[in-house]
């Protein structure tokens, strides 16, 4: 049985992190280095930073936090926001980061992910898609969740899979920031229609909602937020909870 990964993921913008709901409304939750270097010693599997600004505000990505973390932090960091082309993801992996995460621009210029896999191999591509409920399915948004593409979250989800990408990071757009659970049709739907990994996102408040995303969902990794950035849970207290709900758990012996 594989792994579950636990992710802690850090939403950057302005240089802080932030959180809010459904992308909106967003609060400072802390200094990135420092809750990047705090969820480090804590047992997380890996990171994620995704400055979730940068496309919007038409602007690079943030190699300078990016190099400060991987400095100190010495397990797998997937990094995103604004990567427009090829040199912005080349960038971003000579700053420390070890997958890239492509969102917008995956929609806009599909030939990114080809590109990316060709030069970096797919293990480095990872496909953000922030995905809301319209009618009866999901449709994919861009530009942090701002635009509606029209296009189906599931069927997208399968073509870059087939163009290359290695993973799939699956925003629940409904649920995020929330703390009522992930979208778990969703995230089954999608887990059930491609091979890659699919990393959960959005809604998680509870261990047992983590569990849900992996169990009921078929998530291989889970991302968490909120949960851990205001104190209410520790990653070792969710990883303690997951292995007793019979999930393979990485724990410091």
């Amino acid at each position: 049985m594989l792994t579950t990964r636990i992710i802690p993921c850090l939403d950057v913008n302005g240089g802080r992190v932030v959180k809010g709901i459904k992308f909106k409304n967003l609060v400072d939750a802390g200094d990135p280095a420092k809750l990047a270097a705090d969820y480090y010693s804590q047992g997380a599997d890996e990171l994620t930073f995704l400055d979730i600004g940068a496309t919007h505000e038409k602007r690079g990505a943030m190699t300078d936090i990016l190099k400060k973390v991987s400095d100190e932090v010495f397990i797998p960091i997937t990094a995103g926001g604004g990567i427009k082309t090829i040199d912005d993801v080349k960038k971003m992996i000579n700053a420390g980061a070890d997958k890239v995460s492509i969102c917008t621009a995956a929609v806009e210029n599909p030939e990114i992910i080809y590109e990316s896999a060709d030069i970096f191999g797919s293990q480095c591509v990872v496909i953000s898609v922030d995905a809301a409920r319209v009618g009866k399915g999901w449709n994919v948004y861009t530009h942090g969740g701002r635009r509606n593409t029209g296009i189906d979250a599931i069927e997208w989800s399968v073509k870059v899979e087939s163009m290359g990408a290695g993973e799939i990071l699956l925003n629940s757009i409904d649920m995020d920031g929330t703390s009522m659970g992930y979208d778990i049709e969703l995230i089954r739907k999608v887990s059930e229609a491609v091979s890659i990994p699919v990393i959960a996102s959005g809604g998680g408040g509870t261990p047992e909602q983590m569990a849900d995303a992996v169990i009921m969902g078929m998530a291989d990794a889970v991302l968490v937020a909120s949960m851990l950035h205001y104190g209410k849970y520790t990653i070792e207290e969710i990883k303690s909870f997951l292995k007793e709900k019979g999930l393979n758990i990485r724990t410091e012996e």
